[in-house]
C-alpha cells in the first residue's frame, strides 16, 4: 500500500495506572473504560473534528485537521473527568494522561506513523494523571489562539527521539488561581529526593522508626558527592500525601526520587525501597529488606548502608544512559566523562577512546576531579595490559593526572580513591596510599568502590587477608555489580597466602566475568603452576597471550618480597622455563 506524508495535529492519551485498576478489578475497569469512550470521550473527540486512528487496551491514538481543536478537545476531556470521579476513592479513579505534538506523519491507508506519532505518545508518557502536556510545536501554534496557561517544563531526552523536546503543561485559566510555578531548573550533578516512607504496619508507633529510616537514608546518600540530595525539611514537605513523582521532581528540581515502605508483622520489619526516574516516571531500581526489631537503630543503619550501596551505581548506570541520547555537540566535560567511564568498564580495546575522552573533559575543566582520576586509571589499564609504546613516558602521564586529581579532590571519596590506586601502581608510597582510602572511607563507609580499591591496596602492601576482607565489604554493599574485579582481587589474595584451590575457584570465576582482563589469568596460571597443573597452567598461558604481549608484568606494585617471588616463578613455570 502506498504512503505518504503530511503534517497532523496527534493526540495520543491513556489511562494512568492501567495495571493497578485492571489488578483490582479487571471486569469493573473495562466496564467503566468503555462508558468513559462512550459518554464523553468519543463524544469530545467527535465535536472537535477529530479522527480516531488506533486505540489499545488503555489509550487511543487521535488525528486532527486543527492543532487548535486538538488542544481544545484534551482540555474539555480533562475539564470532565473530576466529576465522573466524584465519590470514587483516590485508589480507584480512571484519570487520562494527553499529550499531544504537530508534526510530520507517514499514512498508509487509515493508520500513521513516524516521529510525528512517536513524539505524541512519548509526551504522553511524561504526563501528569489527569494533565494534558503538548510539544513546543504544538504550543508555538496555539498559544496566542487558546486562553490557557502553558507552563515550561524544560527540554526532555524521550525514548528513540535524536533531540531533547520542549514540553509544556496546559492549564485552563479558569483553574489557575494565580502563576503557575515553574518547574525548578535541574543541578549541574545528579540530584534525589528521598521522600517520606509509608508506615505500612498500621501502628502509629512504627511512623518513628519510618521516618528514621529516610533520615538515615538521606545521610548515607549525601556521603555520595558527585549526588546533589534534597534535605530533609524540604522532601518531608509530601508527608501523609499522594503524590506524584513527576510532580515532586519538576517542585524539587530533582531527577531522580526514592520512595518506600515499612511493613511490620510480629518481630520483623520489611523495607521496601523503589529508585524512579522523576522525569519518565521509569523504576530504575527496587528491593527490600527484613531484619528484627530487636536492636531498631542497627537495622536502620544496616539498611541505610544497603540502599546507599547498592543505589550508587544504579544511578551511575542512569546518567550514563541518560548522557548516551544527548547530541555529540552538546557535551559537557560531566558527559564526556560518562561516556569515558562506559567505555573503560566495558572492554579493554576502548581503554584508548576512554582516554581521550576523558582529556577532552580535562580540556573543558582542568579541576575536573573525577576526570582527572580516570585519566590515570586509563594510563594504569595502558600499562597493565602492556598496550603502551613508551611505559615510562605514560607512567610519568598517568602519575601527573593521580596526583592533579588529589589535588582537586576535597572530599570526594570516588577521587580519592582512584588516584591513590594509580599512584600506588605508578610507584607510589603504598602506606600514603592506604591512608588515602582510609580517608575516602571516612568520609563515605557506604562506599562499595572504596572497600575494593582499598582491598587491592591491602594485597600490595602485603596483607592479603585484609584484602579480601575489605573487598568482601564492597561485594556486600553491590551485591548486583560484576564480580569480575572483586573475585580477581580474592584469588590474587588466596594465592599469595598459599590457599591454591581457593585461589583457583576465584580466579576462574573473575575471569569467565572479565574475559578481557590480563591480571586474573597470570594469577590463575601462577596458581596452577604451583598446584602441579602446568598443563592447564600452560593452557591459560596460550589465553593470555591472546590478551597482551606481556605475559611476565612488572610485579614492583607488589610490596612483599616473598609474595614476589611466588606470584614470578608461578608463571616462569607456566611458560616452561626453569625457576
Amino acid at each position: 500500500m502506498s504512503q505518504t506524508r503530511r503534517l497532523a495535529a496527534i493526540l495520543a492519551a491513556d489511562v494512568a495506572g492501567y495495571s493497578r485498576l485492571m489488578g483490582a478489578d479487571e471486569e469493573g475497569t473495562l466496564e467503566r473504560l468503555k462508558a468513559l469512550r462512550c459518554d464523553l470521550v468519543d463524544p469530545k473527540i467527535a465535536e472537535h473534528h477529530g479522527r480516531i486512528v488506533k486505540t489499545t487496551g488503555d489509550g487511543l491514538l487521535v488525528e486532527f485537521a486543527s492543532i487548535v481543536d486538538a488542544v481544545r478537545c484534551a482540555v474539555a476531556v480533562q475539564q470532565a473527568m473530576p466529576e465522573r470521579n466524584t465519590g470514587i476513592g483516590a485508589d480507584d479513579r480512571i484519570e487520562l494522561r494527553i499529550g499531544i505534538n504537530l508534526g510530520d506523519v507517514i499514512v498508509e491507508g487509515e493508520d500513521l506513523y513516524g516521529d510525528g506519532v512517536n513524539i505524541a505518545a512519548r509526551i504522553e508518557a511524561l504526563a501528569d494523571a489527569g494533565g494534558v502536556f503538548v510539544s513546543n510545536t504544538v504550543h508555538d501554534h496555539v498559544r496566542d489562539r487558546l486562553p490557557f496557561v502553558f507552563e515550561d517544563l524544560g527540554e526532555q531526552q524521550v525514548k528513540n527521539i535524536i533531540r531533547p523536546v520542549r514540553v509544556y503543561r496546559v492549564r485552563d485559566t479558569a483553574a489557575v488561581k494565580g502563576p503557575s510555578t515553574p518547574a525548578l531548573p535541574l543541578p549541574d550533578k545528579p540530584s534525589i529526593a528521598v521522600l517520606p516512607f509509608a508506615n505500612m504496619s498500621g501502628d502509629p508507633e512504627q511512623e518513628y522508626f519510618a521516618d528514621g529510616m529516610v533520615e538515615e537514608i538521606i545521610t548515607a546518600l549525601s556521603r555520595i558527592r558527585w549526588l546533589f540530595v534534597i534535605a530533609r525539611n524540604s522532601s518531608f514537605t509530601y508527608k501523609g500525601q499522594a503524590v506524584d513523582v513527576k510532580q515532586v521532581g519538576r517542585e524539587l528540581g530533582v531527577r531522580y526520587v526514592l520512595e518506600g515502605s515499612v511493613r511490620k508483622a510480629g518481630g520483623r520489619l520489611r523495607i521496601t525501597a523503589q529508585l524512579i526516574d522523576a522525569p519518565t516516571g521509569a523504576h530504575l531500581w527496587a528491593d527490600r529488606f527484613d531484619g528484627s526489631l530487636e536492636d531498631v537503630f542497627d537495622l536502620e543503619d544496616k539498611v541505610a548502608s544497603s540502599v546507599a550501596g547498592v543505589i550508587e551505581p544504579a544511578l551511575q548506570a542512569a546518567e550514563i544512559a541518560r548522557s548516551a541520547h544527548r547530541p555529540t555537540n552538546d557535551l559537557t566535560a560531566y558527559d564526556l566523562y560518562l561516556r569515558a567511564y562506559a567505555m573503560f568498564i566495558s572492554s579493554a580495546p576502548q581503554i584508548p577512546e576512554a582516554l581521550r575522552l576523558t582529556e577532552q573533559a580535562i580540556a573543558r575543566d582542568p579541576r575536573f576531579g573525577p576526570a582527572l582520576a580516570w585519566a590515570a586509571l586509563c594510563y594504569y589499564r595502558l600499562l597493565d595490559g602492556g598496550w603502551t609504546e613508551d611505559r615510562e613516558a605514560d607512567r610519568l602521564k598517568g602519575a601527573d593526572f593521580a596526583r592533579r586529581a588529589l589535588e582537586v579532590a576535597g572530599d570526594d571519596p570516588g577521587v580519592v580513591v582512584n588516584a591513590a590506586f594509580a599512584l600506588a601502581y605508578f610507584g607510589e608510597d603504598i602506606e600514603a596510599m592506604i591512608a588515602w582510602a582510609d580517608r575516602a572511607l571516612t568520609l563515605n563507609p557506604n562506599y562499595a568502590r572504596g572497600w575494593l580499591i582499598s582491598g587491592v591496596l591491602r594485597l600490595r602492601a602485603g596483607q592479603p587477608d585484609i584484602a579480601i576482607e575489605h573487598v568482601n565489604s564492597s561485594l556486600h554493599l553491590s551485591p548486583r555489580a560484576r564480580v569480575g574485579n572483586s573475585l580477581a582481587v580474592i584469588g590474587s589474595a588466596h594465592f599469595l597466602s598459599r590457599r591454591f584451590d581457593e585461589a583457583a575457584r576465584s580466579l576462574l570465576i573473575a575471569i569467565q566475568d572479565s574475559p578481557s582482563s590480563p591480571q586474573p589469568y597470570r594469577f590463575l596460571a601462577a596458581c596452577y603452576a604451583h598446584m602441579g597443573r602446568l598443563d592447564d597452567a600452560r593452557e591459560v598461558i596460550t589465553r593470555l597471550r591472546g590478551i597482551t604481549s606481556e605475559v611476565i608484568p612488572d610485579v614492583s606494585y607488589l610490596r612483599n618480597a616473598e609474595h614476589r617471588e611466588l606470584y614470578l616463578s608461578g608463571l616462569r613455570m607456566a611458560m616452561g622455563e626453569e625457576t
